[in-house]
């Protein structure tokens, strides 16, 4: 049985810790229409329910995961989600141990060939062999309801209700340029120019290197009003990821930044 007041307890507390929001100010990643900043970053830290800890992760467009689905419906409708919302029955919606919050994702019912898009907004199934509790709508759409528990595949598809087509999914996983959901505010400067022309350069340059990372450019003043154009690759979950991607492009003269 899902032990979802627990759960609750866990958010309040994580929320009561928090005095800062998503710092990567990208609506699509982390401030969305369903999740504020805070309760984002508050629910991708690592919790533990009934003895075991879980770790939220990262994911991109195009992961898969498989294991068993079930689905949970009236006993919950009207209650609290993880991410602060009130949970609907009759949506589209699905809890997932650790996967962020407002990621869309394609569930497929291995055994029936049934399949539906739903958003995870909920933390959950902790029962063992499980990987996600669907919506009741979501698990009748699968064949839930009759089947009870039923071994599907997971894809994400998306996020922050925002989904991407197949075509668009591969030709990402081909071309290495997969979304994934960002929570940090974390980048390397490349460059900094006083003429915007070379700025602009440095920024075509490090947008063909790696899709998942983000160039733009800065303005800076002098005292005495001179611009200075810096030029910062964004986009890193973390410091030790933008200084690995550094030493990995072989760029000695870069050096971390937030934003």
């Amino acid at each position: 049985m899902r032990q979802r007041w627990l759960i609750v307890c866990i958010c309040v507390g994580l929320l009561g810790t928090m005095f800062t929001g998503c710092a990567q100010k990208r609506r699509s990643a982390c401030d969305t229409q369903y999740t504020s900043a805070a309760r984002h970053k508050a629910t991708m830290r690592p919790y533990e329910v009934l003895g075991k800890c879980y770790t939220p992760t990262y994911v991109e467009v195009g992961q898969v995961q498989q294991g068993i689905s079930s689905w949970y419906g009236p006993t919950f409708h009207g209650k609290h989600t993880s991410n602060g919302e009130v949970y609907n029955m009759h949506g589209r919606t699905a809890a997932h141990k650790t996967w962020p919050m407002d990621t869309m994702v394609k569930v497929k019912n291995l055994q029936n060939g049934k399949s539906t898009i739903v958003r995870i907004n909920d933390r959950g199934p902790f029962v063992s062999g499980r990987i996600i509790d669907c919506s009741y709508k979501a698990g009748k759409e699968l064949g839930l309801d009759r089947m009870g528990v039923a071994k599907v595949s997971v894809k994400v598809v998306g996020f922050a209700g925002k989904t991407q087509s197949e075509a668009m999914i591969a030709k990402s996983k081909r071309t290495r340029t997969q979304t994934r959901v960002m929570l940090s505010n974390f980048g390397i400067q490349v460059g900094a120019f006083r003429l915007y022309e070379g700025a602009k350069s440095y920024q075509r340059k490090y947008g063909q290197i790696d899709g998942r990372y983000r160039p733009i450019i800065k303005r800076f003043d002098d005292v005495d009003g001179a611009p200075l154009y810096r030029v910062w690759l964004m986009g890193f979950a973390s410091e030790d990821e933008a200084r690995d991607f550094a030493n990995d492009n072989n760029m000695p003269g870069a050096f971390i930044i937030t934003n």
